[in-house]
């Protein structure tokens, strides 16, 4: 990791990474927002239909996902202040639970998906068009891609929370800058938010 100290442009650097980080944030919402667009417009044709699905789905794996999103987004807000304390030790330590967090909330993710592959559920397959109505076909087809993109994200989080990890550890910590945590504190924001919208509309409104 490069010693900003040391670039005069440092400045510039860390307004850019700012930037793109808002350019990020304004894509997910925009592809998001289409996402919650579509379900309700599906809900609205088949009100019936998605509650009878809703009813299928796992409430406490998605409780349970909820709660770790929420600790996941604290330690990552507290871990950025930590660096701006210099407190390195704690930093590294707070992200590390975040890492751990976010790998349990993809194990549960996988769990519950392999529950619904057992049963033959997934987009596409010839039980969701053979046994069950259009409506259900529906629901699940969005649940799967809506969840999907959402753990898409998860793991893109994940690979840049533990790149980020590393430099922490092998950087003095005079020159860690404490706007690199801020900009991944605002991304794994966004995906809590997210997700708390996702929780609601398929695992608890029926």
């Amino acid at each position: 990791m490069k010693n900003f100290t040391n670039y005069p442009d440092s400045h510039l650097d860390l307004e850019v990474s700012k930037q793109k980080m808002w350019t990020l944030i304004f894509a997910e919402l925009l592809v998001f927002g289409v996402l919650f667009m579509i379900y309700a417009l599906y809900r609205l044709k088949n009100s019936v239909a998605f509650d009878m699905a809703g009813n299928e789905l796992y409430t406490a794996i998605g409780t349970i996902n909820t709660i770790i999103l929420l600790c996941v987004s604290m330690s990552v807000a507290m871990a950025g202040l930590a660096l701006q304390k210099k407190q390195k030790g704690m930093a590294v330590f707070l992200l590390e639970v975040s890492v751990t967090l976010a790998v349990i909330f993809l194990f549960n993710k996988y769990f519950e998906w392999g529950m619904k592959f057992d049963n033959g559920i997934w987009p596409g397959s010839s039980y969701l068009a053979k046994n069950l109505s259009n409506g259900e076909a529906s629901f699940y087809n969005l649940f799967f891609v809506t969840t999907g993109l959402h753990a898409l994200n998860i793991l893109v989080g994940l690979y840049f929370l533990v790149g980020l990890l590393s430099k922490i550890q092998k950087t003095p910590v005079e020159n860690l800058q404490p706007v690199l945590l801020e900009n991944m504190g605002l991304f794994w924001h966004l995906i809590t938010i997210i997700w708390v919208i996702i929780f609601p509309l398929f695992y608890l409104i029926h």
